[in-house]
This record gives structure tokens, C-alpha cells and sequence, in this order.
């Protein structure tokens, strides 16, 4: 993990630093158009319009002053003690700007990881129970049909039909709470953010559900036509027990792949749903980083999200252990 880690840094450090746009010229721009300084091009020495002394002191203030490989250094010392440094659009420490979004973007992940397992699972057990049969061909045609629509275009659709006033209002357009949460007492403020979490929890875990569903169906019924299914069958064993205590544990290994993705519902969040349900989380963070040239915001959050996402395979190699006791790293 170290080595990929140190890799990771080295391509966002100078990917990023090396992209058009960066803070200073962004400075520079806003510096001409407030009427600060003449209007003019940026030139290769600086900015006709803007002095040398100008720009000079931006570089040395946003440390653009010194050649690449030594920012990179300084950088990556800093990231030793998780010091990202500070934002340039929003003159905070990067870390602050980060957490200060977590909230939005936490709940809803947690909210869409629980529900895509709780649901998806048992779903996908019984359509391979079923397989073939009514239920399993109206479910697998259901799924196939919510995999398909994009989650940005299901917000839209779900606010034109179940908010506002064009069909039916049973559901806010946005937004986390309503305006008079503050005066609500503790069940009813809970009620309120059920109630306003509905639609973009949806479309949040359309996606994954999906997937997740067909993935285990196909897995049990990969499982059940091998040989120690049969093996078990021709013992007596009722189909009940074959499927749920000798094929099921085998059929939860390609599961347990995608749960080591459970670190990143802390930067959960699709930019266009986030826009969709006025929600301010890390997707439009993100977004707005990249138009701002925010390079501090960005490599932070590549950085924080590349860890977390290291990690999560660290802990599905851990739990194949768990489920299948026959993987021994040793």
C-alpha cells in the first residue's frame, strides 16, 4: 500500500500542477476584471497590466515560487501530519473545508450502503431460488430497466413526479431539512429528514442496488451447479439448507469484493444529484475545486479518497478470510 500511495501522490501532485489554469493566472484574472489593474494578456513573464511585484507576491504567497520537485517535497512532508494546506478559494485549512462537508455526503452514504445490502442481498437469493420463474423474470426485468436510467436523469424524473405540483406533491424538491426544523421536536425533526432523504437516497442507490442484486443471484446460481451442491443433494438435504448453509457462504466471496468500497460513502456524492436536490456535499466541492483551480482542495480530496479506497481492499482481502476459511494468506 505504501509504495502505491507514494505513486498516487507523485501523478496528483504533478498532474494537477502541471494542468492550465492555475491559482495564480485565476488571481490574476480576477485582479483585471475588478478594475484593479489595466486590462491586459497574460505574457510569459507576467501579466501586461499586472507588475512583476504583483505576481511575484502571489507566487510567494500561494508558494508557486519555488520549482515543482521542492513543492512536491514540501507537500508531501505536510502530508505526513495531514496538513493539505490551505484552500485558495476559501482561505481555509483544506482539512476544515473537507469535513465541513462531510455531513451531506456521510449520511447518504452510509443511508444507500445499508440499504443496497439489506435489500439487495436477500433479493438476489431468492430470484436464484426462483430462477426462471414469474417472480424472478418481472424482478430481473424491474432491475434491468432501473439499471438503465442514469441516477442524475431518475432525481429529475422523481422531482417532476413526486415534488412540486406538476403530478403530485408528496415529497420536498431539496434541501436537507425545512425551514422550521429549528422549532421541530426530536421525532418530528427526524420525520422531516426522512422525509426530505427519500427521493435523492434514491437516486443514490438505484445504481449499486442493481447491481449488487444480479451479482448475487448470478453467484448463488453459479454455486449451486457445482459438485458439492450436488453432492449435498444426494445426501437428502432439503433445498432450504443446500442453498442457504453450503452455497450461499461459497456465493458471497464476489460480494465481499465490493465491500472494501464501503470506506468511500465518506466521499459519496454525485455532482449532478448533489445540484439536483440543492445538497452541499463533497461531489459539488469537488466540482467547484475544478473550475477554482482549488489545487489544494483537489489533491486532498484525490489523496483522502485513493486512502480510503487502498484500505477498502485491505479489509475485502481480510474478510475472504471470514466467509471462506479454505483462503489462508500464511
Amino acid at each position: 500500500m505504501i509504495p502505491t500511495l507514494l505513486g498516487i501522490s507523485v501523478l496528483i501532485f504533478f498532474i494537477i500542477n502541471l494542468a492550465p489554469g492555475s491559482p495564480i493566472e485565476q488571481k490574476i484574472q480576477a485582479i483585471r476584471f475588478s478594475g484593479g489593474e489595466s486590462a491586459g494578456s497574460i505574457g510569459r513573464g507576467g501579466s501586461q497590466g499586472v507588475s512583476n511585484e504583483v505576481i511575484e507576491a502571489l507566487k510567494k504567497q500561494y508558494g508557486f515560487d519555488k520549482p515543482i520537485h521542492v513543492r512536491y517535497g514540501i507537500w508531501l512532508q505536510n502530508l505526513a501530519k495531514l496538513d493539505f494546506g490551505k484552500s485558495f478559494t476559501y482561505e481555509e485549512p483544506v482539512v476544515d473545508v473537507i469535513v465541513s462537508k462531510f455531513p451531506v455526503s456521510l449520511q447518504f452514504g452510509i443511508a444507500s450502503i445499508i440499504l443496497s445490502y439489506l435489500i439487495s442481498i436477500p433479493l438476489g437469493i431468492y430470484m436464484a431460488i426462483k430462477d426462471g420463474k414469474a417472480f424472478d423474470i418481472a424482478t430481473s426485468m424491474f432491475l434491468f430497466v432501473a439499471y438503465s436510467i442514469p441516477a442524475f436523469v431518475l432525481g429529475i424524473l422523481l422531482i417532476v413526479f413526486f415534488s412540486g405540483n406538476s403530478f403530485l406533491n408528496l415529497f420536498p424538491i431539496g434541501g436537507l431539512y425545512s425551514d422550521n426544523y429549528e422549532y421541530l421536536s426530536g421525532w418530528d425533526k427526524f420525520v422531516d429528514r426522512v422525509h426530505h432523504f427519500i427521493l435523492p437516497l434514491t437516486a443514490y442507490t438505484i445504481g449499486s442496488f442493481t447491481t449488487l442484486a444480479l451479482l448475487m443471484k448470478n453467484s448463488l446460481l453459479e454455486e449451486i451447479k457445482k459438485d458439492y451442491i450436488r453432492t449435498a443433494r444426494a445426501k437428502g438435504l432439503d433445498e432450504k439448507t443446500v442453498y442457504l448453509k453450503h452455497a450461499l457462504r461459497n456465493a458471497l466471496i464476489p460480494i465481499v469484493t465490493g465491500i472494501g468500497s464501503i470506506l468511500t460513502v465518506f466521499f459519496a456524492g454525485g455532482i449532478l444529484i448533489e445540484t439536483i436536490f440543492q445538497l452541499d456535499g463533497i461531489g459539488l466541492l469537488n466540482y467547484k475545486s475544478v473550475l477554482s483551480r482549488d489545487y489544494n482542495v483537489i489533491m486532498g480530496l484525490l489523496f483522502m479518497q485513493a486512502l480510503l479506497y487502498l484500505v477498502g481492499n485491505l479489509l475485502s482481502d481480510l474478510l475472504y478470510v471470514v466467509v471462506d476459511p479454505r483462503i489462508d494468506y500464511n
